[in-house]
């Protein structure tokens, strides 16, 4: 009978796809049957204002975490921070974390009522107004700490006589402090293409203002789309301030207030966001014993093939 000495073995390529998977509220990601591994992006709820802006959501990302193939873990999204009641005398809401597996981005920090010192968190939210000589500060970013850092400082007030209340602290940068002659800008946004996109998230609010609409915007720049979900600070005339877009992480912009007894409202802060991305996978998917034809043929010519 035929034979063929050191019988061919037949295999076969297969790929398992690049999965991309958007959480934008609470849930579970089920890894594929042979990922091994997963880049992340975990984005917290925003900061809350009073009359200071408030803090962006701790943002963290990473490359090469390790996770076990067709296995469930748990996704948190953290809501944004709630309004300050009505009038800006209160401070906003702290968001809530965000977490993925053992990842967890800590909320962004309340933006501050008047005369009171921003709140330390994920970013640090922004300080409020005074009306007076007094002087507040913004809240420490990156709380708890990480390396690297999630987030940074609100920025508060200072001077003399009203003026533009401290910014939220974003992702990208600290958030600006406000006098009677700066506007106090949010911290800027950190830009993330995990999807394949370019997006920027949490970005700071901007600080509410006062005579001269002395109000800051959210994000640093206060462009579209590059902001990162920072809500605006509003001027006496608007009153409230804007708040932090949902799944973004940003900070809620402060309500706007004058010395005259007008006081504006704070926002809400934006909610976080999870992405997970699993690289496509080439493995071989199996192998036969079935004799391949060409080497057959090359087997005869070499004298391997006998009967």
């Amino acid at each position: 009978m035929p034979r063929l000495i050191g019988t061919a073995q037949v295999t076969s390529q297969a790929t398992q796809a690049e999965q991309i998977t958007t959480f934008n509220s609470t849930g579970t990601l089920t890894t594929q049957p042979r990922t091994t591994e997963v880049e992340y992006l975990v984005v917290a709820g925003g900061g809350g204002s009073g009359t200071g802006g408030g803090g962006a959501g701790g943002y963290r990302t990473a490359t090469g975490f390790s996770v076990s193939g067709n296995s469930p873990y748990p996704v948190t999204v953290g809501g944004g921070g709630a309004t300050g009641a009505p009038g800006v005398n209160t401070n906003g809401g702290t968001g809530s974390s965000s977490s993925f597996s053992t990842i967890t981005s800590a909320g962004g920090g309340y933006g501050a009522g008047l005369n009171s010192n921003g709140q330390s968190g994920g970013s640090g939210g922004g300080g409020g107004g005074t009306g007076d000589t007094a002087t507040t500060s913004g809240g420490a970013g990156n709380t708890p700490s990480t390396s690297p850092p999630q987030g940074n400082a609100g920025g508060g007030h200072t001077g003399t006589g009203d003026g533009s209340s401290g910014g939220g602290g974003g992702a990208g940068g600290a958030g600006a402090t406000g006098s009677n002659s700066a506007w106090a800008y949010g911290g800027l946004a950190q830009e993330s293409s995990i999807t394949g996109v370019p997006v920027y998230y949490a970005g700071g609010g901007g600080g509410g203002g006062t005579a001269g609409n002395r109000n800051g915007l959210g994000g640093g720049t206060g462009t579209v789309p590059y902001k990162g979900g920072g809500g605006d600070g509003a001027a006496p005339s608007t009153g409230t301030g804007d708040a932090g877009l949902a799944n973004t992480g940003g900070g809620a912009g402060g309500g706007g207030f004058a010395s005259g007894g007008i006081r504006g409202n704070g926002a809400a802060g934006g909610s976080g966001i999870v992405i997970t991305k699993e690289a496509a996978v080439n493995y071989l998917a199996g192998t036969s014993s079935c004799w391949d034809l060409r080497q057959v043929f090359r087997a005869v010519s070499d004298g391997n093939w006998t009967n």
